[in-house]
């Protein structure tokens, strides 16, 4: 995506837990851009360190090694002030609608706490319009604005979160699983109103999931995880419908069709050894579950090739020359 504005840039960057029995490498040299205005996927199965890479990249958690530059400023350069003002600029929602938001707090409080901190209103009143059009925006009755968390369904409760996070008008907002804890009419409504903000607001999005379903419809680009390195990135709709990765082949494989005529029976179950994050295998981490590995798999560590088109993809046999 040459041309482009790169709005976030991760080099190299690590970030290891010691745990009972030894060191999670939850994310391992991980090199990634997220451009202006574009929607970025981070896919992956449970424990593959993609909710930390997402942290990480903002420093709610601080990384091992490696570094991350936001609009060119070195965030592991920052101290804590220069960080609460960057904030305004990187935002981010979570998982759980419900665990995010106090519930001693009332939603107008919730949603406006971030322009209190920021300074970004003159008088109370000026406050309360602020947070009752960002409601309205949101799809939140703006009388609701007296109501605690608990008063409200979980789709409401996450345009809360949503509404809290576009308080500051930021710039880039990580969306961390925001759907998977919602029923799946409600899922359809909360990524509608995530593209039709994003056209508002110009919003650059880092939306992590692991269902992939989800993602190929709200992203431009997706980015791979495994064991907590990146396998391949490229343009949303090239990756589904031709993978270069096997895993991402394998992960396109168990999404659920539900038209049975159009289901995939000759599908090959995995087989093989399931890694420990613990004990990592040697050479390519997925070489133990993978039909195509060799002993150059087994031994040695792929790096990233550029195969074209914007698509990037860390493995010794790309599906595509398979």
């Amino acid at each position: 995506m040459s041309g482009q504005e790169i709005l976030l840039q991760a080099e190299h960057l690590k970030k290891s837990f010691q745990v009972n029995g030894g060191i999670v490498s939850a994310v391992d040299d991980v090199n990634l851009e997220i451009y202006r205005g574009e929607t970025l996927a981070l896919v992956g199965e449970s424990g593959c360190g993609k909710s930390t890479l997402g942290r990480v990249l903002i420093r709610l958690i601080e990384p091992t090694s490696g570094k991350t530059t936001f609009k060119g400023i070195d965030l592991s350069q920052c101290s804590k002030k220069q960080l609460r003002d960057l904030y305004k600029s990187v935002q981010i929602i979570f998982q759980d609608p419900f665990s995010c938001l106090d519930p001693r707090m009332k939603v107008g409080e919730i949603i406006g706490e971030p322009m209190q901190i920021h300074h970004m209103y003159k008088n109370k009143r000026e406050l309360q319009m602020q947070v009752q059009k960002l409601m309205k925006d949101v799809g939140v009755r703006p009388e609701y604005f007296n109501r605690y968390p608990h008063q409200f369904s979980g789709g409401q409760r996450q345009r809360i979160g949503i509404a809290r996070a576009l308080s500051v008008n930021p710039e880039l907002v990580i969306c961390d699983e925001p759907v998977s804890a919602l029923d799946v009419s409600i899922q359809a409504q909360i990524l509608n109103l995530l593209k039709d903000l994003q056209k508002e607001r110009n919003l650059t999005y880092l939306f992590i999931s692991h269902d992939l379903s989800v993602v190929r419809y709200i992203s431009d680009r997706v980015c791979v995880m495994f064991l907590g390195r990146l396998c391949e990135i490229g343009p949303s709709e090239e990756v589904y419908q031709h993978p270069l990765h096997p895993y991402t082949q394998c992960l396109l494989d168990s999404v659920p069709i539900p038209d049975p005529e159009q289901r995939r029976e000759d599908k090959e179950p995995l087989t093989g050894e399931i890694p420990s994050p613990i004990n990592p295998p040697s050479g390519c981490r997925f070489h133990t579950r993978c039909p195509y590995a060799t002993e150059e798999c087994i031994n040695i560590c792929p790096e990233y090739q550029d195969m074209g088109g914007g698509r990037f993809c860390a493995c010794h046999h790309p599906l595509k020359t398979v």
